[in-house]
């Protein structure tokens, strides 16, 4: 059957290129994915190449990209095991103020963070279930509790939902479906307020992934909610 196949979404930097490194590192073929192809082509020669590592161009937010890339993995390498929804967009938003972006910035967040993780949920389900597969999504703490203000929480709340619902529908399939929840992660683009606010490295977000997939296939990680310590609970 060949080597297992690892495709992550929001490939270029933060948790999904981290996620990426550590599954190579433990011996699957990875699948970059991102907006712009380039953006992941270092990352793909950094680890083995055509043969071990590819870059894709997918726009999560256009199912029929995100459908055409799990078509071209499964003909290029004739199966798919674990899929890491993880791209995702955050602003800054207010309902009473006008602080951070317009609301004309904030669609394109809601298409990526809430559609983005549905369209490939909805595109790789038939590769996973042909192989006994792995769904793992990017949540967030922000999505556990109320933010102020905070569109980003209320879609990543969406992905909370998201995560069980598909769960329930994969009963009886054999699919492992895993929601990953960081608290705050140094991925770059932390809001100026939170610069000095206990972070996570991307690298402890991927072990977590990686802990819930290399379990045995009897057992199925629902949830993992990891923040830094002396995160408040409420951030």
């Amino acid at each position: 059957m060949g080597e297992q196949v690892f495709l992550v979404t929001g490939a270029s930097r933060g948790i999904g290129a981290a996620t990426a490194r550590m599954a190579s590192a433990r011996g699957y073929r990875v699948v970059l994915a991102a907006r712009d192809a380039s953006s992941t082509a270092r990352l793909a020669a950094e680890l083995g190449g055509p043969d071990r590592a590819w870059s894709a161009s997918c726009d999560v937010t256009r199912y029929e990209q995100v459908a055409g890339l799990v078509q071209r993995v499964e003909e290029q390498w004739g199966r798919l095991d674990v899929v890491f929804a993880n791209a995702g967009a955050s602003v800054v938003t207010s309902f009473t103020a006008e602080d951070g972006a317009p609301p004309a910035e904030w669609g394109d967040m809601v298409l990526t963070n809430v559609c983005g993780p549905a369209f490939t949920a909805r595109a790789a389900m038939p590769a996973l279930t042909r192989h006994g597969g792995h769904l793992v999504l990017t949540g967030s703490a922000a999505g556990r509790g109320v933010r102020p203000g905070s569109l980003y929480a209320a879609t990543k709340w969406a992905v909370t939902g998201l995560a069980q619902a598909i769960r329930a529908e994969c009963v009886g399939t054999g699919l492992r479906v895993t929601l990953v929840q960081p608290g705050l992660t140094d991925t770059g683009g932390i809001p100026a307020s939170r610069a000095a606010d206990p972070k996570l490295a991307p690298e402890d977000v991927a072990r977590a992934v990686l802990y819930a997939v290399e379990q045995p296939p009897t057992v199925d990680v629902n949830e993992i909610l990891v923040r830094p310590v002396g995160q408040d609970a409420h951030r």
